[in-house]
């Protein structure tokens, strides 16, 4: 797709967790999840042996997916995944894989179209793949394409030990390789708790150049003992960072907790392309960090598609101001801005009143949710309950003045009317009471 050249800052974000437990990495390590999936059925789930199964990811209803596949596909993305590499031999990622580098030099191809743990074969299916009979995996962006950069090779103590772990300065090199080589979207389901100089420049060049880094927020399970705190590179600005929710579509303490928790997608029974040919559920225990970035990236590869025009910070922005959240106008340390919606995200018109992050499009901050505190002018002009009610009181007096005129008038006819009294007859009634006179014949009456 046309790259964009714009780049407004984007919101901070969560973090996810992988679901297996791995081996204790030093702080300035880049840590994710265990290569050893729980399996579909029997060894399915073991390199070379080949079982699909015919379920839908349960993460696609999650997702909305049918709904954000009717309007938006990934097609002319091209979304990065930074990790172990992808087996292309998989037939789900037939024709998908469209290019990449080894970045570990272990042996294996140049192209980095090889994997040896399938960490990043996994990620890969969840965003494209295609469909395979007797299988119901497919990707939430099938059209999408991607590159393979290959960081490490594994996250065991003997890998690392040989210098071919994960390190922030080859997830440096890798995010600037996929900048430059025409990522729209960049997936790093890697987290360090260490900031990086190195790794901090990658992502800035990154969203010079019109790509959105997607990243994991940490995952608890590498180290049972680590703190909430900031990861990276998802704690940059510029990077969308993710939490893994489980089926309830929260996080919980599998995942990092801190100010880069931006938003959370599915990590937990997670139905991908496996190692060697086949299907493979992943993260069964708990939720896993890695495959929430996973599907986080193939939401914002939708975005990016029905929204070229868009810088990535707006692409970030649509998913976090329409994730599923209890309070519409806060973030928290857990689930960030909530639960992923793509087809909300796609479809948003975002104005002054959107509710959420700060918008990269209009000042929000006088929002329908945030109204400002109300000015009193003591110039505007008497008050308007004060005019009603002098209104009134003439409306009241001119009234009762025109009552009075017309009872005096009325008296006055009255009089005219009337017969000449005796004065006699006057003093006989004594005067206002009407009391019979003597010899009357009507003693009935009274006053």
């Amino acid at each position: 797709m046309r790259r964009r050249r714009t780049a407004l800052p984007a919101l901070l974000v969560g973090a996810i967790a992988l679901g297996a437990v791995l081996t204790s990495a030093p702080a300035s390590a880049a840590t994710l999840g265990s290569t050893v999936p729980a399996a579909t059925a029997g060894e399915a789930c073991t390199p070379g042996t080949v079982v699909f199964t015919p379920e839908a990811p349960p993460a696609l209803a999650l997702l909305g997916a049918e709904d954000a596949n009717r309007v938006a596909t990934g097609r002319g993305v091209v979304v990065a995944v930074v990790d172990s590499g992808i087996d292309a031999g998989n037939p789900h990622l037939a024709g998908v894989v469209i290019g990449g580098v080894d970045l570990v030099g272990d042996g294996e191809r140049a192209d980095g179209l090889s994997d040896t743990t399938g960490h990043g074969t996994a990620i890969a299916g969840q965003i494209a793949a295609q469909p395979v009979d007797g299988s119901g995996v497919v990707g939430l962006a099938p059209d999408a394409r991607l590159l393979s950069v290959r960081v490490f090779r594994s996250n065991q103590q003997q890998d690392k030990d040989k210098g071919f772990g994960p390190t922030s300065q080859r997830i440096a090199d890798g995010i600037h390789w996929a900048a430059d080589n025409g990522a729209d979207i960049i997936n790093v389901s890697i987290s360090q708790e260490t900031d990086s100089p190195d790794l901090r420049a990658a992502v800035e060049h990154a969203s010079a150049v019109g790509a959105l880094v997607v990243a994991s927020g940490g995952n608890r399970a590498s180290d049972p003992d680590a703190k909430d705190g900031a990861r990276y590179p998802a704690g940059y600005e510029q990077v969308l960072g993710v939490s893994a929710a489980d089926a309830s579509g929260r996080a919980n303490d599998a995942s990092i907790h801190g100010p880069q928790v931006g938003v959370t997608a599915p990590g937990m029974n997670v139905l991908s392309a496996a190692l060697g040919g086949g299907d493979c559920i992943f993260a069964a225990d708990a939720p896993a960090s890695s495959f929430a970035t996973g599907y986080a990236s193939a939401a914002a590869a939708l975005v990016a598609e029905a929204h070229p025009e868009d810088p990535p910070a707006g692409w970030a922005y649509r998913l976090t101001a329409t994730a599923l959240r209890d309070d519409a106008d806060n973030r928290d340390d857990v689930n960030g801005w909530g639960f992923i919606q793509p087809f909300a995200a796609i479809e948003l018109l975002p104005d002054e009143t959107t509710r959420g992050p700060v918008s990269p499009y209009f000042d929000t901050s006088e929002s329908a949710a945030r109204p400002p505190a109300a000015a009193v002018n003591p110039d505007h002009g008497a008050s308007p309950f004060l005019l009603t009610r002098e209104a009134a009181l003439f409306t009241t007096i001119g009234g009762a003045t025109l009552l009075g005129v017309l009872g005096i008038l009325i008296v006055l006819r009255r009089r005219r009317e009337q017969p000449a009294v005796d004065p006699v007859e006057i003093e006989r009634e004594g005067g206002l009471l009407n009391v019979p006179g003597p010899g009357s014949a009507d003693t009935g009456r009274s006053l």
